[in-house]
């Protein structure tokens, strides 16, 4: 492993994904069980993606108390039929959920009638329930949940809003395998914003492979700005990036 520092964010690299995933999901574990010896519950804030899958199937094997942790996810798409495989509901009860005993699972709801009325919904339940960790990944384009460089704010005031996807955004959906064309990738979505989700205590962000290189050398070499979303990591003080020697190429 390697590690290295910029501003406030650490960066570890590993010689291939395996070895990044079991890193992960063991500091996730880690600071899991480290949180609960003073704690009676903690929140944490998953996000849905297929550069989580490995890590995710890890972070399941540790033997830490999920019934004392309130689950929530970071964003959904907006008018998905309802049990959509492509949901990232789906994707969450498939890969965690469903695997072990939270206290409490918390969706956000892409169909509400009122989309408005959700987000004030779910924004309550995040002001009640603070992050204490919260796992990302980050998008092709940088984007961190659904705040794709377009319409990330650093200084949003909102905690989750209504977003359009950007093209690249949506065409990663495709590349993932998620959907077979970009034209069946919803154009919105329900996310979380930047500052929701740098309001977790710790950050742990996932990023393997080729794909995510440039996203990766922007989120280390750019400036702290709003077109490169991913940036904003730079800033906290318990956020690690975890990377393999695809995603990372100095």
């Amino acid at each position: 492993m390697k590690e290295l520092v910029k501003d406030l964010l650490t960066i570890r690299q590993y010689e291939n994904r395996a070895a990044m995933d079991t890193a992960a999901a063991q500091a996730v574990a880690e600071c899991i069980r480290e949180k609960l010896k003073s704690r009676d519950t903690i929140n944490m804030i998953f996000a849905a993606a297929p550069s989580q899958n490995e890590m995710l199937a890890a972070l399941v094997t540790y033997d830490v108390t999920w019934n004392k942790i309130n689950a929530f996810h970071m964003d959904e798409y907006i008018g998905l039929p309802v049990g959509a495989t492509q949901s990232f509901r789906h994707y969450l009860d498939e890969h965690l959920f469903s695997l072990v005993n939270f206290r409490t699972v918390n969706y956000i709801n892409g169909n509400a009638a009122d989309l408005k009325e959700e987000c004030h919904r779910y924004s309550g339940l995040l002001s009640k329930f603070p992050p204490d960790i919260v796992c990302m990944g980050i998008g092709e384009n940088g984007h961190l949940a659904f705040n794709d460089p377009h319409v990330a704010d650093f200084k949003d005031t909102a905690l989750v809003k209504v977003v359009d996807l950007d093209e690249v955004c949506r065409q990663q959906q495709v590349n993932d395998g998620c959907f077979e064309k970009i034209s069946f990738v919803p154009t919105q979505a329900l996310t979380l914003t930047i500052p929701s989700l740098m309001k977790g205590q710790n950050i742990f962000c996932v990023v393997p492979g080729n794909k995510k290189a440039t996203a990766v050398r922007n989120t280390i070499n750019q400036p702290v700005d709003e077109k490169f979303p991913s940036t904003i990591l730079r800033t906290h003080r318990n956020a690690t990036l975890f990377v393999d020697e695809d995603s990372y190429k100095p």
